[in-house]
């Protein structure tokens, strides 16, 4: 019997000495990656929680995983050919990006439980450039603070409605000048794409207003081709790729490709149908493609490239 109750308090012992180490280990893991902020918060503490309730088992899998993630991610292609070179590497800095560093985000606002500071920042976002906002300002509809979701929701329905009338207007106007209908149809389809980006409409409205600019796309196809930039192609191929209408954004890429074989956009549109597609093999077609190109590549795409990759 006391051989017994030995072995079972050795046993006791080893049990806890396992439960200490696996919650140094958590708490190794919870730091590591507070200090890298490259993982997904969600994702690290849902981990965190299975190594807990998996001792030991738990923390090998997360190892094993990030272990096996970084064997085959570093497989597939060596970024620093994607690169090609620093002068074919640009960087695109939107105008009021400096402005929005200096800017707390909405969305980290609406964490703060103090109502006064979110409300001072709502109202600063209503006297700025709010239509800039409007998905930012979309979560504020559902704060805690009843007058900050009273803001919002008086914004996106002032700002949706004059949308809305104004896209009917330019639209029942394309044909008046039959001289201009292309402009026309280019000057709707920029004035539809900065709202339909932010993805504040309902998912029927959003998938109206994208086979809508597709319809207004194909017009000015018609009227003269040669009106269309490239990167208004890119726009309507970006909002058909977000209803998964794959068809049309296809068209649409061929189309952009023959007219301007030396854009970068025109690689870009297809490499982003490719990746919302999942078609790995023509991904790394049009990559190779653009590698051997001489087109000036900006940070969008080389994060496109490591996001698939």
């Amino acid at each position: 019997m006391c051989g017994e109750d030995g072995s079972m308090s050795q046993r006791m012992k080893l049990f806890i000495f396992l439960l200490i180490i696996n919650l140094i280990v958590i708490v190794i893991y919870l730091v590591w990656n507070h200090i890298r902020r490259k993982e997904n918060l969600r994702s690290v503490w849902m981990k965190a929680v299975m190594m807990f309730l998996c001792p030991v088992v738990g923390p090998m899998f997360v190892l094993l995983s990030f272990i096996l993630f970084k064997l085959f991610s570093s497989q597939g292609m060596d970024l620093s050919d994607v690169v090609f070179s620093k002068d074919r590497t640009e960087n695109f800095l939107r105008p009021d990006e400096e402005m929005e560093r200096n800017m707390v985000s909405l969305e980290e606002a609406l964490e703060v439980t103090d109502k006064k500071s979110l409300r001072t920042l709502m109202l600063n976002v209503i006297r700025g450039d709010y239509q800039n906002s409007l998905s930012s300002i979309n979560l504020a509809l559902n704060s805690e603070d009843s007058e900050t979701a009273h803001y919002a929701a008086s914004i996106l329905q002032d700002v949706l409605s004059d949308f809305r009338v104004g896209v009917q207007e330019k639209y029942r106007t394309l044909d008046e000048d039959e001289e201009h209908i292309a402009e026309n149809c280019v000057n709707l389809l920029e004035y539809m794409n900065p709202v339909v980006e932010q993805k504040v409409l309902t998912d029927l409205e959003q998938r109206s207003m994208a086979e809508r600019m597709d319809e207004v796309l194909q017009k000015a196809w018609t009227a003269d081709r040669q009106k269309i930039s490239s990167s208004v192609y890119e726009k309507v191929c970006q909002r058909l790729l977000e209803t998964e209408d794959y068809e049309n954004c296809r068209k649409w890429c061929a189309r952009v490709r023959e007219q301007y074989p030396d854009a970068l956009s025109s690689y870009t549109c297809q490499l982003k149908l490719f990746f919302s597609c999942g078609d790995r093999e023509n991904f790394f077609r049009i990559m190779q493609e653009l590698k051997e190109s001489d087109i000036t590549i900006d940070n969008e795409t080389l994060e496109l490239i490591r996001i698939f990759m």
